[in-house]
């Protein structure tokens, strides 16, 4: 089976059943052409032609992808569009052409490489998921200026067909047939990168991050691809294929019980209350959270109110935001995490020095405690907001007891500014810690004790304590919150927490899927927040369970010597209340003989 399967990352669920049809849409080869001076600037004016012809083409692909996925996919075209007329880019360009003589296809060219090469350097995963960005239109115009078409025929194909593909960008995701092509498996692309946005909202199966898809996977070979596990079947036999129908069947059936859980209560089957709040990372999230149901936000992510700008939000605009999100969950509150600045994620108006490991320096509260003239303006914003609201404060990246309270310092400060301005804003915010290092999960019992709650971020927390890079490909099977130094850590913030009488919840991906839901709520988590298309399937799992199961499966999994058997002693809990074939959970479970162990 291993020499026929391939793994990726699912980034569109379903199943897709086909012939392959492989596209290799690359860079063109451009010659290297130099122009006499005499006609620079008519290779200065072809450049904005192209440029203002590929605008055309993208309001029109901007269109097409608002009839076919919805208003707010189609916005991703408009950051498409700002990448194309840069000016700062386009100026670049244009130097090229006038120091160097060269011709307006190779300036641009050199000049798309170098960003490309620059923004893959920094191993920041939002603007690694924006290179299918820069190559689409980067390719578009080339190919423009060099008066070819890149457009793909796909009026030939009549039969079921996955397309397979070096990188997928979000121009020929949308031109797409749903009706012929049945799945997508490209070898570049995560999650959050804008054609499989664009392929989950059109409704097409896709898995991202396949490595070698494009040698391995031939032209016209059958394929089964699962958009939800990430894997890709080659040559699949009569029986895989159905059997791979047969899960899509079971999914369809647990996606109407999920639409009927979503105005029902999350509670145990032994009565225990499960809050459920959102992650909301955008504004366009905060209708999705709405719409299931979500308690309030717990992990509202600002950055994007920096990043990729030419300059800082004024406390005017943070006010509005932070009001907007609060009055959308009326009665619950919103959590804002304090930027999350650094390491991947400086902003233009930031000119930091480039660091040897990001990750582990400049970054989170270290920044904003360095730059409290930033800080002072957010927490400003913050305060106002939460005279209408109930506006919670989290601090990113702590490991220092200190870091907390001259947090606390500052937002007394500017609560005492803004009464004697005359300024409308509360006179203090609760202030809460987000657990993300192992200096933060030993300190916790101090943490718990100084601060207003606790949140753990899972994803950075398994990261340091693991010593692993989530974005390294390579190391993908090491990195597990199943881990059991993991677990340890978690089981220390929620005891912390509970002798201190503070809230503490779990924000980080762990939480939003059943077996990681089953545990957290034995480690002692009663609060959880999740990316919002998550919410129905965990209220779902908490409405199936006993805490009293819980607490037994959590007991052993804190015992356990290895990820692999937390793993199985979670499914063999979990399959006594559901059936795992409808959750996509294997059911073969090798250490079944212990179940009988965790009566309760």
């Amino acid at each position: 089976m291993s020499d026929r399967q391939l793994k990726g990352i699912g980034v569109s669920p379903g199943i897709g059943v086909g012939a392959a049809i492989v596209v290799r849409w690359t860079m063109p080869e451009v010659p290297h052409r130099v122009v006499p001076r005499s006609q620079v600037e008519k290779e200065v004016r072809r450049l904005r032609a192209a440029v203002k012809d590929v605008k055309r083409y993208l309001q029109d692909m901007r269109a097409k992808a608002e009839d076919r996925a919805g208003v707010d996919e189609a916005r991703i075209f408009d950051a498409q569009i700002l990448m194309l007329e840069d000016k700062e880019f386009l100026s670049g360009v244009a130097d090229l052409i006038r120091e160097n003589h060269l011709a307006a296809e190779k300036a641009y060219e050199f000049k798309a490489l170098e960003v490309r090469d620059m923004w893959a350097a920094t191993g920041s995963p939002r603007l690694k998921d924006r290179l299918a960005d820069l190559s689409g239109v980067t390719v578009r115009v080339i190919e423009h200026l060099m008066h070819r078409g890149s457009d793909e025929r796909w009026e030939s194909i009549t039969q079921p067909t996955v397309v397979v593909a070096k990188e997928l960008s979000p121009g020929l995701t949308v031109q797409l047939d749903r009706e012929h092509v049945v799945g997508l498996v490209s070898e570049e692309g995560t999650r959050t990168s804008h054609a499989a946005i664009l392929a989950h909202s059109i409704g097409i199966p896709a898995v991202f991050g396949v490595a070698g898809a494009i040698e391995r996977i031939e032209a016209g070979t059958m394929v089964v691809l699962d958009g939800t596990r990430g894997t890709v079947l080659l040559q699949p036999t009569p029986h895989e294929i159905a059997d791979a129908q047969a899960q899509e069947l079971r999914r369809r059936e647990l996606a109407s019980q999920l639409e009927e859980v979503v105005d029902q209560q999350s509670v145990t089957t032994d009565g225990l209350r499960i809050v459920l709040r959102g992650n909301v990372d955008l504004p366009d999230e905060i209708k999705a959270a709405q719409e299931h149901r979500a308690e309030g936000v717990g992990l509202l992510r600002t950055e994007f109110l920096i990043t990729g700008h030419t300059a800082l939000p004024s406390e005017d605009e943070q006010t509005a935001y932070f009001r907007r999100v609060a009055k959308a969950f009326p009665g619950h509150p919103v959590v804002v995490r304090t930027y999350d600045l650094g390491g991947d994620k400086l902003p233009a108006p930031f000119r930091a020095p480039s660091e040897v490991n990001p990750q582990l320096g400049w970054r989170a509260i270290r920044v904003c405690l360095d730059r409290p003239d930033i800080f002072r303006t957010q927490l400003r914003a913050a305060l106002r907001a939460a005279k209408d609201g109930e506006i919670w404060l989290m601090i990113p990246l702590v490991t220092r007891l200190d870091e907390l309270e001259r947090t606390r310092a500052l937002v007394a400060e500017e609560a005492t500014k803004l009464a004697r301005e005359g300024i409308a804003a509360a006179t203090s915010l609760p202030v809460g810690v987000m657990v993300e290092t192992p200096a933060a999960a030993v300190m916790a019992d101090r943490l718990a004790a100084e601060a207003d709650f606790l949140s753990v971020g899972t994803n950075d927390l398994t990261q340091y304590t693991l010593v692993v890079d989530r974005g390294n490909a390579r190391l993908a099977e090491r990195f597990t919150p199943h881990d059991p130094s993991v677990l340890r850590l978690l089981k220390m913030v929620a005891d912390a927490a509970r002798t201190a009488g503070k809230p503490a919840s779990v924000c980080g991906e762990m939480a939003s899927e059943p077996l990681s839901a089953l545990l957290l709520i034995g480690l002692g988590y009663e609060t959880l927040s999740v990316a919002p298309p998550a919410l129905p399937l965990v209220k779902w799992t908490v409405r199936q369970v006993s805490a009293a199961r819980a607490r037994a499966a959590a007991e052993q999994a804190l015992a356990a010597r290895t990820a692999a058997e937390v793993l199985d002693l979670l499914r063999i809990a979990l399959a006594e209340a559901v059936d795992l074939k409808l959750l996509d959970l294997d059911s073969r479970l090798p250490a079944a003989r212990r179940a009988a162990s965790l009566n309760v």
